[in-house]
């Protein structure tokens, strides 16, 4: 049975890999919520699947100290009710010790079988799962049906692509012979075994638990490393499901399940620090916020730590051949999932004397103004905003959003908006203001949320000398700009090597700067402040593994 499933997947797999090389469009999971797709009945299908999660404890068959802990709290306004079963972390390493050894004794092919089976047993509940995001994190259903499913699928296999091709280059043996002159010639016999790190935790994160933490879960599983699923307390429903279908999965194949385990804490009492500094862990992915991250890359010293962290993501407009074009998609960046995207823009910058753009000169207020109004237009009907922005994921963000507005001249107030379905949905339109290019400690901190800035800079070489400080500084995830003037997106481009971060250029129609695609675009660079790693690069494997060799003289025949 141990390469069934893998000659099962085998197709999808090398596809994968043809794709990461080339870095062109492919998935073999589409994103698109559609039962012609997805199966008749596939939406009411997953809708059941995830209310009949509610109010009860979630059964997933690992073992427990008997007590269960759960306070999830949907951002459209009710409680999920869901419990789960607690383990102490001494028993955490433990079980996962125990399954250590079989599953590193386990084929490359056998183990990559298992992944590809999950991930592809999990689209197929991508309405479930979609539910299951929407209610934890609060993104609007098609976002959750693409988070937590296809696209979540995708960094996944993508993290298992990139970890096949690097132990595939790994020979397990080889006859090696050296000349000696005159005398006979050394030969000896060379065996070369893939040695895991160890356990790995990936800690995640409240707003995209899967599409965060698939990369690192696959990528460790795949290189033999056993894995222990911290999910963030607010967020643990999305990884409950990928964690019991995992061990179900595993239990088939007849290997032990504790091979994937999930570890849950509440607000009050965490765990992940305990964790994180246990000798037995040596791999760490996290997703969060940069004290936390910080913490973890400093004083997890025994492990291997990959982190994306907060940044403060800016964009530079100089000039434009599509003005229109460019305030809806700079609107539409702002107001997706109300702002709670490490990816999302927080910083325009526009020269205060002005732009020159397709439809003629328009001055800082002018550009201020109409990305506003582009704002107000696209957020205009409360179905369609409620889609779009979705719901504010935590009171923290509502807490940041109310005290903003003292920050800078208001161009456009955040208002509620009222959800068809949901009466106690958090969700609030952007908060758009104001500032000039000297108050630089008004914008230069990652204020999460739908909070956005218009900085009046002196000209397009301010507006580059800030923001290339800011990235060495603070760090950042995109970095977007406008021109027209080719010598200007040279320079644009200069920044970005310079302050090492991945940009997007005269984005008008389609493609947004929040977005990034699996299997072509590098997510965050592990080159500034903002992240230490790349989703998904060679670099997110090699560590997580070891080489051992073993040498003999060759037998004579």
């Amino acid at each position: 049975m141990s390469e069934t499933l893998f000659k099962k997947h085998e197709i999808v797999l090398r596809r994968a890999i043809e794709a990461i090389e080339n870095r062109e469009f492919w998935t073999p999971y589409s994103e698109i919520p559609s039962t012609k797709i997805y199966g008749e009945g596939a939406r009411e299908i997953g809708e059941n699947a995830f209310k009949s999660y509610l109010n009860k404890p979630f059964q997933l068959g690992q073992p427990h100290n008997g007590n269960f802990i759960g306070s999830e709290h949907s951002p459209f306004g009710f409680d999920l009710g869901i419990t789960y079963p607690e383990i102490d972390p001494n028993d955490l390493i433990n079980y996962s010790l125990k399954a250590a050894e079989e599953w590193a004794k386990t084929s490359i092919e056998k183990r990559l079988g298992i992944c590809i089976e999950v991930l592809d047993r999990l689209n197929n509940r991508s309405f479930e799962l979609g539910h299951a995001g929407m209610h934890t994190t609060g993104q609007g259903f098609a976002m959750a049906f693409q988070a937590n499913g296809p696209h979540a699928n995708d960094r996944g296999l993508e993290a298992l692509a990139y970890a096949y091709k690097a132990m595939d280059e790994v020979p397990t043996s080889t006859y090696w012979e050296k000349p000696q002159g005159k005398r006979a010639p050394l030969e000896i016999d060379k065996f070369f075994t893939i040695r895991p790190k160890g356990i790995g935790l990936v800690i995640g994160c409240n707003t995209f638990p899967a599409w965060n933490g698939y990369g690192g879960i696959f990528a460790n599983l795949a290189t033999a490393n056993t894995v222990i699923i911290k999910p963030h307390p607010n967020a643990i429903l999305p990884l409950a499901i990928l964690v019991k279908t995992l061990r179900q999965v595993l239990f088939e194949e007849g290997l032990d399940p504790n091979t994937a385990l999930i570890a849950f804490d509440t607000l009050d009492k965490p765990i992940s620090k305990e964790l994180a500094r246990r000798a037995e862990i040596k791999l760490i992915d996290f997703t969060g916020g940069s004290k936390f991250g910080n913490w973890l890359e400093y004083n997890a010293t025994q492990a291997n730590v990959y982190t994306e962290k907060s940044g403060v993501n800016n964009i530079i407009i100089d000039s434009t051949n599509n003005y229109k074009g460019m305030c809806r998609n700079i609107a539409f960046s702002l107001s997706l999932y109300s702002g709670q995207m490490c990816t999302t823009p927080q910083n325009i910058f526009v020269p205060k004397e002005g732009i020159l753009t397709d439809v003629g000169p328009r001055s800082y207020l002018e550009v201020s103004e109409d990305i506003g109004g582009a704002i107000g237009s696209l957020l205009e009907d409360d179905a369609t905003a409620s889609e779009i922005l979705g719901g504010i994921v935590n009171l923290e963000n509502i807490d940041r959003l109310e005290s903003a507005s003292l920050l800078g001249d208001v161009e456009i107030p955040s208002r509620t908006i009222e959800h068809k379905f949901y009466p106690n949905a958090r969700i609030h339109t952007p908060l758009l203001l104001k500032v000039d290019s000297v108050d630089i400690d008004t914008y230069s901190q990652e204020l999460f949320g739908p909070i956005g800035f218009i900085i009046g800079a002196k000209n397009t070489n301010e507006s580059m000398e800030i923001v290339l400080a800011l990235l060495k500084e603070k760090g950042g995830i995109t970095f977007g700009c406008y021109s027209s003037d080719e010598k200007i997106l040279n320079e644009m481009e200069d920044v970005a090597f310079k302050g090492g971060v991945s940009l997007s250029e005269n984005l008008t129609a389609g493609l947004f700067i929040n977005q990034s695609a699996g299997f072509s675009d590098y997510h965050a660079t592990g080159a500034n402040p903002a992240a230490n790693a790349t989703l998904t690069d060679a670099a997110f494997i090699a560590g997580r593994f070891n080489i051992i060799t073993v040498r003999r003289h060759a037998k004579k025949p």
